[in-house]
């Protein structure tokens, strides 16, 4: 439609500028005075006419002060002829220059034929652009059901991806050795009658590199990526994400061998009959389809599916099955040594200065994924660009570190000395109660300057990375979490909405102690329900619940148990703690923010041992 409207605009424009410059050819600019044959005659009698120029009929006269004049002379009949009729005598003559031109056929035609010749051409342009849009439309018709992948060729240098670009992840790159080998030579395989994987699913949370991984198998086995999200198969007809499945495999076959990666697979990969629509669904026709072209890949064909999702659970289980999709590798969140691996690779490119120390930065982001460390060093990139320094800090790595998790600073969001006073409690109660419970983080910074959402915040890191938690650290951090409630409620007697975010956050691990992991001795060792379980349309209204009333009302009980128990916890240690707590917060007050050796200096000598970090 914006074409079309192009095409009108341009027809107009040359309308107009054809309709400016037919005066030029017409002679209608600048048009002299016309006069008569007696008025010339009587001009050249007074000496006043210096020149005449006959074209045909047509006078043109100059004048000896510069001006000119226009006439017409009798038809087939010479000048001299004509003035001498009006009385002129040959002695006139002597003092003109007359100048006798034949006009050209080219002027002729113009003249002549233009001002029919120009709508005639103006129409046939016109239809001219309108077919030529009504052709691109045809092409874009036809072109409809192509796949739209974009492919990465192994000659291409800028977004090749090897190995050594991808950290962290030394087990899935372990695991698609193989495919990369098999890529490289097939003949090795087939020979001995083996048979390789046709799809690999890569399952890891976002950010864990899934498809920095796909890549960096094709850069290693030297062949064409096609690279397509599962979204772009599916269009509001039906039939057309099948026709680009057909298409995406068609052309990944002449170019065998090759890969083709479908990024969140999960969009077309859902479970068959589960939501409102029937068979005739485009998503469920998309997905027919890919099963379809897995099972049709005949064993001399070196055409290697990959996938990624974060949602393994709701995939079909015809995607899974051995045969298709049997190759699965996990992604997990990078441990600490793998961080420092990442945030050295994204430090390449980058001015950073050599001083900085990656592993204490990985300390710092346990729960970090790639994607979070590689916008780690570009915030601290940035923001050392914005101090007008040339290379990259220490500081500003740190800094960046709290800016990724919660949030800018907010310097415009001002309390007012009560709000301060109750955030620096609030903030003081949650420290205080982390570093009392040996089960609980280490504090790394209290803070009450407004980050994101945050009023203030208490950052805590776990000594060592974790894989399976105790009951009694989620115990820990069900009264870590309840302590700046205790806090406002100690020292103020009331509490406020600032405790809002803290209070969902506890409510969550009550709740998943109970229906999750089996820690509570009421309910015993059982799952309650679906809890945490992913949710999508269909399941939903086919889910039939699988416990009582009764028992529903116990797991609340239980809930409202860990909650008060836990809220029981935090009061007792700020009471008994009551001094150290009014000490923290009033230097949170005065300085607004308090680093991990300054907490343990001011909780020293009251008893409380600083915990220990890596």
């Amino acid at each position: 439609m914006k074409s079309f409207s192009r095409n009108i605009l341009l027809a107009i424009l040359i309308l107009f500028l054809l309709a400016s410059f037919y005066p030029f050819f017409t002679g209608q600019f600048n048009q002299p005075e016309e006069i008569s044959l007696s008025g010339l005659v009587g001009d050249i009698k007074n000496g006043r006419v210096k020149e005449i120029t006959v074209e045909g009929d047509d006078l043109k006269i100059l004048l000896v002060d510069g001006s000119r004049r226009i006439s017409k002379k009798e038809t087939e009949v010479g000048l001299t002829e004509t003035l001498m009729n009006y009385g002129l005598s040959e002695q006139a003559f002597g003092g003109l220059t007359i100048t006798i031109k034949s006009p050209t056929g080219l002027k002729f035609w113009l003249l002549m034929i233009l001002p029919f010749l120009a709508p005639f051409v103006l129409i046939v342009l016109f239809f001219w652009l309108i077919s030529r849009q009504v052709q691109r439309a045809n092409v874009q018709a036809l072109g409809f059901g192509r796949s739209k992948a974009r492919l990465i060729t192994p000659d291409n240098k800028k977004d090749r991806v090897m190995f050594n670009d991808v950290a962290g992840v030394e087990e899935a790159k372990e695991e698609l050795k193989e495919i990369v080998e098999f890529l490289k030579s097939p003949k090795k395989f087939l020979a001995i009658g083996a048979r390789i994987p046709k799809g690999v699913l890569l399952m890891g949370v976002p950010g864990t590199g899934k498809t920095l991984l796909a890549r960096a198998v094709a850069g290693e086995a030297g062949v064409p990526f096609f690279h397509m999200s599962a979204s772009e198969f599916v269009e509001m007809f039906v039939g057309v994400g099948a026709s680009r499945v057909r298409d995406l495999f068609r052309t990944a076959k002449r170019a065998a061998p090759s890969i083709i990666f479908i990024d969140e697979i999960d969009a077309v990969g859902r479970q068959r009959g589960t939501g409102l629509g029937g068979g005739n669904d485009e998503r469920e026709q998309t997905l027919n389809q890919i099963l379809v072209e897995l099972d049709g890949f005949e064993p001399n064909e070196s055409v290697i599916v990959m996938a990624a999702t974060n949602r393994p659970d709701v995939l079909d289980p015809a995607l899974l099955r051995p045969g298709r999709f049997d190759r699965r590798v996990m992604l997990d969140l990078p441990d600490i040594k793998a961080r420092e691996a990442i945030l050295k690779i994204h430090a390449r490119g980058k001015l950073v200065s050599e001083e900085i120390n990656f592993r204490m930065i990985a300390e710092r982001t346990p729960g970090f994924s790639g994607a979070d460390l590689q916008s780690l060093v570009n915030e601290s990139a940035i923001f050392a660009a914005r101090q007008n320094r040339k290379e990259v800090l220490q500081n500003d790595l740190i800094v960046s570190i709290e800016k990724v998790l919660l949030g800018p600073e907010r310097k415009s969001y001002i309390l007012s000395p009560k709000e301060k006073k109750i955030s620096a409690y609030h903030e003081a109660g949650h420290a205080l109660v982390a570093a009392s419970l040996p089960e609980s983080d280490p504090v790394h910074k209290i803070s009450i300057i407004a980050r994101g959402k945050a009023a203030g915040y208490t950052l805590k890191v776990p000594p060592e990375d974790r894989h399976l938690f105790s009951k009694g650290h989620f115990l820990a951090e069900l009264a870590v979490a309840l302590g700046g409630y205790a806090s406002e409620k100690l020292m103020f007697k009331e509490f406020t909405t600032g405790a809002s975010n803290d209070l969902k956050a506890a409510t969550d691990i009550a709740r998943d102690l109970v229906t999750r992991y089996g820690m509570s001795e009421k309910i015993g060792p059982q799952v309650i329900g679906e809890a945490g379980a992913p949710v999508f349309l269909g399941r939903e209204l086919s889910m039939e619940r699988m416990h009582s009333e009764k028992v529903a009302a116990l797991v609340d009980d239980e809930v409202s148990r860990f909650m008060k128990n836990a809220y029981k916890t935090a009061m007792d240690i700020l009471n008994k703690h009551k001094n150290i707590l009014e000490i923290i917060a009033k230097r949170l007050i005065e300085k607004e923010t308090i680093e991990r050796e300054e907490f343990n200096e001011l909780i020293q000598p009251f008893g409380l041992a600083p915990k220990s970090v890596i």
